[in-house]
């Protein structure tokens, strides 16, 4: 990243600096309070006060220890008592907010607003003197008949937003009021503001999540609304400091006079800030944003007025959810068009995948990506701009040995993947998708970097000090003027509804994928019943069409042993043709018979010694090496492995005749082995012979399929290959050839499923 810095008053270390002071704070827990406001801390069987802030001398003239210990009706009148015990059979206390409290002080009577909370068998009820008693109900209802219709009346985000504080602006009469949207990482930027003439404006500005710790926001999701009057103010202690139950402090998590952390109020300071109010945007249960409320001088604000904020708040909060759900319609309707057409063409593809990227639009439009990347059964399919096919590699191993969801996304890859560095000009932005996990299928979506200018109301990097001790400390930054960050490898951010389309995606592949997979199964099922039929059928036929073949061999022999002297030349020459054609007739059946036998008989399975079983073969093939004069070469010692040793060794037999049959060389060789570092283990058998040409490489494993005529090379059925072939994929191998026609030929096979 660079950056164009306008004021850098921070001492740079030279070293990373890995502190966490602010999220480290315990503000829940501070055991201290704003002094606008009284806590009376209650057993709530009983109403005793166990403990009490240490200004209730300030507001009822009468000492903590007074008031500790005693019953509330020290200070309470019997009506006022009775109030409180029916408030109390509420199960949500927030809902009845706040209490009318009349307290006599002195011949006087004080009204106050009682803000009642329940936690762990305590009742803590927080008092705040009301200046000014008015109606209610038609005061709130004035205050907020104007400010609901306005903002109901918007078209969109920004002039919700707008509207928004300038209402609350109005009532709440503060010198500045402000909306500070969050990003993903926390970070916020202020994109609508109302002030006065005076106030520098921070719209448009950004400032880092540092500003707002990971606690403090908790607390923003648990209480809609926080006030400061005075920054400047003195803390109020809760006495006894530990509450005496559970004897651990306080915990002050929804109490609206809880203490400031002393970061936030030298941040405040910096600002040149005396009060400020907060007030929270909650979407999904989760914090969206704040309305933030500042004033230059100390600002006190009723809590009559303080509840018509916080109602406006709330209201505000569902129409931005409906508002920024709207803005996104029309492109949310186009993604949803994207998808209806990837499952129409995904449904009449052979392949699915074609179906997402041979079309128009295709899977880049359904998230608005510049490249894809598929992987899907250890195949790859690229579309757009993609990184090399090596950096893919890379980054589908890394994605499949850090994330666990079905999906990851983010505008900064090198964040997470530094290496990205390397291709940050088309993929700084990654959408990664995954379909399968255990078998690593995945779709990877890609965007570009887009380089961008970032406005920081000050330096968002925390300055570090150095105390008197020798300790590091982050301290807020005391400068709020324009400081501007260029920031590099990161891309336009992925949409929520994009993420959302690339989700409904796989739902959609693992439905195309589960519904072929049952359209193969019932294909296999069909298959292995037509395969089973075949079989019997091909055993049926060849054994049954065996006798009347033997019969005509047998008469046609006959004829010519006892009608040899009667017949002419030329009729003994077509009773012989008759005789060799139902021989090689009868062959044919034979092998056909053998080939069906194959599929009928189970594998006898057992280890087995390659060296024996080439060694048996070569012994029963003595006769025609010598004959050819063949020289056999086996370099080295075969293994042994797990297999049907008769029918390997008929796999062996076949390869090994046909090499020395179909060779003319002067010098004949057959070299028998195996490559050593294959998985699984690959077998070959190779010769010097007449070798085949390639658009025959198929071909040759074909039943009865000869590529010379029967008389050529000895003859023969043309069964022998396709026996092989068989036997191999039996045992879950593969066979398949190279050859050189007129130099040779190899015979590769292997008899496990590969790795």
């Amino acid at each position: 990243m660079t950056f164009n810095q306008a004021n850098n008053n921070y001492i740079n270390l030279g070293f990373k600096v890995d502190l966490s002071n602010c999220d480290r704070e315990p503000i829940q827990f501070s055991g201290t309070l704003q002094p606008h406001g009284v806590m009376l801390v209650l057993l709530e069987s009983n109403l005793q006060i166990i403990q009490v802030s240490d200004n209730t001398f300030s507001f009822f003239n009468l000492h903590p220890q007074e008031l500790l210990n005693q019953d509330l009706s020290k200070l309470l009148e019997p009506e006022q008592i009775s109030l409180l015990h029916d408030c109390l059979q509420q199960e949500d206390l927030q809902t009845i907010n706040p209490i009318e409290i009349n307290i006599k002080i002195l011949d006087k009577s004080l009204f106050f607003d009682g803000i009642l909370h329940r936690h762990e068998g305590i009742i803590i009820l927080e008092l705040e003197l009301v200046v000014e008693k008015k109606n209610n109900f038609f005061n709130f209802y004035h205050l907020l008949k104007s400010a609901l219709s306005k903002l109901q009346n918007t078209s969109n985000l920004q002039e919700l937003s707008q509207i928004l504080v300038r209402e609350v602006r109005k009532i709440s009469n503060f010198d500045r009021v402000m909306i500070y949207q969050f990003d993903e990482n926390w970070n916020g930027k202020v994109i609508a503001e109302d002030k006065t003439e005076n106030m520098t404006s921070y719209l448009n500005l950004h400032y880092p999540a540092s500003d707002i710790p990971q606690q403090a926001r908790q607390l923003y999701c648990r209480n809609w609304l926080r006030l400061i009057p005075d920054v400047n103010y003195q803390p109020t202690a809760i006495i006894p400091t530990n509450n005496p139950l559970t004897n651990q402090p306080l915990d002050l998590t929804h109490s609206v006079l809880r203490s400031v952390s002393p970061l936030h109020i030298e941040y405040m300071q910096n600002m040149g800030l005396q009060a400020s109010m907060s007030i929270s945007i909650i979407k999904n249960q989760q914090l969206w944003g704040l309305i933030a409320c500042h004033h230059q001088t100390p600002k006190y604000v009723q809590y009559e007025i303080r509840h018509a904020c916080e109602f406006l708040g709330r209201i505000a909060s569902l129409e931005m959810i409906a508002k920024e759900d709207n803005e996104d319609f029309d492109y949310k309707f186009l993604l949803s068009s994207v998808h209806s057409k990837l499952v129409e063409y995904m449904s009449v593809e052979a392949d699915f995948i074609d179906g997402l990227i041979a079309h128009k639009p295709n899977i880049l439009d359904l998230v608005n990506a510049q490249g894809a990347a598929i992987c899907f059964e250890d195949k790859y399919y690229f579309l757009g701009n993609v990184p090399p096919v090596a950096e893919i590699q890379n980054l589908w191993e890394w994605i499949n040995q850090h994330f666990q969801e079905d999906i990851f996304a983010t505008d900064c890859l090198f964040n997470y993947y530094p290496q990205a560095e390397n291709f940050k000009d088309i993929a700084s932005g990654l959408l990664a998708l995954s379909i399968a996990k255990s078998q690593k299928n995945y779709v990877l979506w890609f965007r570009p970097e887009v380089i961008q200018t970032v406005n920081w109301g000050g330096n968002p990097h925390k300055p570090v000090e150095v105390s008197g001790n020798g300790e590091l400390r982050l301290s807020p930054r005391k400068s709020f003027a324009l400081w501007q960050e260029t920031v590099r490898m990161k891309s336009l951010p992925w949409k929520h509804c994009e993420i959302n389309s690339a989700l409904e995606l796989r739902s959609t592949i693992l439905g195309v994928i589960l519904r072929k997979a049952d359209e193969l199964a019932k294909l296999n099922f069909e298959l292995e019943r037509s395969n089973k039929e075949l079989d019997a059928f091909a055993y049926i036929a060849s054994h049954d069409l065996k006798e009347p073949l033997r019969g005509i061999h047998n008469y046609s022999s006959f004829l010519i042993e006892d009608y040899g002297e009667i017949l002419n030349n030329d009729g003994k020459s077509k009773l012989q043709t008759l005789m060799r054609l139902t021989q090689r007739m009868e062959d044919l059946i034979e092998s056909l018979l053998h080939f069906s036998r194959l599929g009928r008989v189970d594998l006898s399975m057992q280890e087995t010694n390659l060296n024996d079983v080439v060694s048996q073969i070569l012994d029963l093939l003595r006769a025609r090496i010598e004959e050819t004069k063949v020289e056999i070469r086996i370099h080295k010692i075969l293994p042994t492995i797990s297999c049907d040793r008769i029918q390997i060794g008929e796999v062996f037999s076949n390869l090994i005749a046909n090499a020395i049959k179909y060779n003319d060389s002067p010098e004949k060789w057959i070299e028998i082995s195996y490559l050593e570092d294959s998985h699984p283990l690959i077998f070959y058998v190779r010769d010097n012979g007449i070798g085949i040409r390639e658009k025959h490489f198929e071909g040759i494993f074909r039943i009865f399929k000869r590529l010379h005529a029967p008389s050529k090379y000895g003859g023969g059925t043309g069964a022998g290959l396709t026996i092989a072939k068989k036997i191999v994929e039996r045992h879950g191998g593969n066979i398949w050839l190279e050859s050189s026609y007129g130099q040779g030929s190899t015979f590769y096979f292997t008899l496990e499923p590969d790795s």
